[in-house]
This record gives C-alpha cells, sequence and structure tokens, in this order.
C-alpha cells in the first residue's frame, strides 16, 4: 500500500511538469487539481469525476486516485475529466459548490449536473456503469451507433 501511495503521490506531482513540456499523457491530462476550475468549464464537453479529501494523506483518496488511473481507457471513452481537492482550507470554487465533508466523490454530467456523490471510493466500473445509465451517455452511443 505505501508503495502504491507513493507512486500515485510522485505521479501528482510529476504532472504539471509533463503539462509544461507539452507532451501530456492521457494519465496526466486526465487526473488534474482542480485548482480555481469550475464545472462551467466542462459543460457539454467532459463529465468531470471530482475527488475530494481533507488531506492527500487520506487513505480513501489514494485507494480512489489509484482505482482511476487502473481503469483509464474506460473513462476517456466516456469523456470524464479527474479533478483533485485536498485542500478545504483553500475554499475552491467546487468546495463552495459541492459542499464536501472529508472524502467523497461526485460525479457531474456533461449537462453540469451533479449525478451521484459517494462518501467512499468507487471502482471504474461501478462509475461508469452510472455515466451508462444516463440519458446524455445513451444518446452518445446511439449517435455513434447512427441511430
Amino acid at each position: 500500500m505505501k508503495l502504491s501511495l507513493a507512486l500515485v503521490f510522485a505521479t501528482l506531482l510529476v504532472a504539471p511538469v509533463w503539462a509544461q513540456e507539452g507532451s501530456e499523457t492521457p494519465d496526466t491530462a486526465m487526473i488534474q487539481p482542480a485548482g480555481e476550475s469550475d464545472l462551467s468549464d466542462f459543460l457539454w464537453t467532459k463529465r468531470p469525476v471530482v475527488v475530494f479529501a481533507d488531506s492527500p494523506a487520506d487513505p480513501r483518496y489514494a485507494e480512489q486516485i489509484e482505482r482511476l488511473s487502473e481503469g483509464m481507457g474506460m473513462l476517456i471513452d466516456r469523456d470524464v475529466v479527474v479533478l483533485t481537492d485536498t485542500d478545504p482550507a483553500a475554499a475552491s470554487p467546487l468546495r463552495q459548490k459541492l459542499r464536501p465533508r472529508g472524502f467523497m466523490l461526485v460525479l457531474v454530467g456533461k449537462d453540469g449536473g451533479v449525478k451521484l456523490r459517494k462518501p467512499l471510493p468507487w471502482t471504474v466500473r461501478e462509475i461508469t456503469r452510472s455515466i451508462d445509465k444516463t440519458p446524455e451517455r445513451q444518446r452518445e452511443v446511439d449517435q455513434k451507433r447512427g441511430l
């Protein structure tokens, strides 16, 4: 567990360096700190999955990031972007809008509406099943099929 936690944090720390070099990989482009992001930045283009914790050392946070990293392909297919916020003192716009208490996973639809809130880590399979049930996603699948 300590090794995987160290790997997750190393990946999160290296992500800004990759972004500066212009050679983003799908992993670093998809998991990013929330910072001053607003849900309106992703309207009709991405499905934000927001992971909140009171500290990056929260074991639930580390487990969730690890699970998301393992299922990256399934999330990319569904236009998901993962935003992380582990600093309650910063009072980011996402924290003000979604009001998490401790660890929380929030799935937001492309329309900007909250589709799911969970107080425990979820697998990518559970998240993608929730996404696939939404009318927006069903419409996307129908369009790809040519219906």
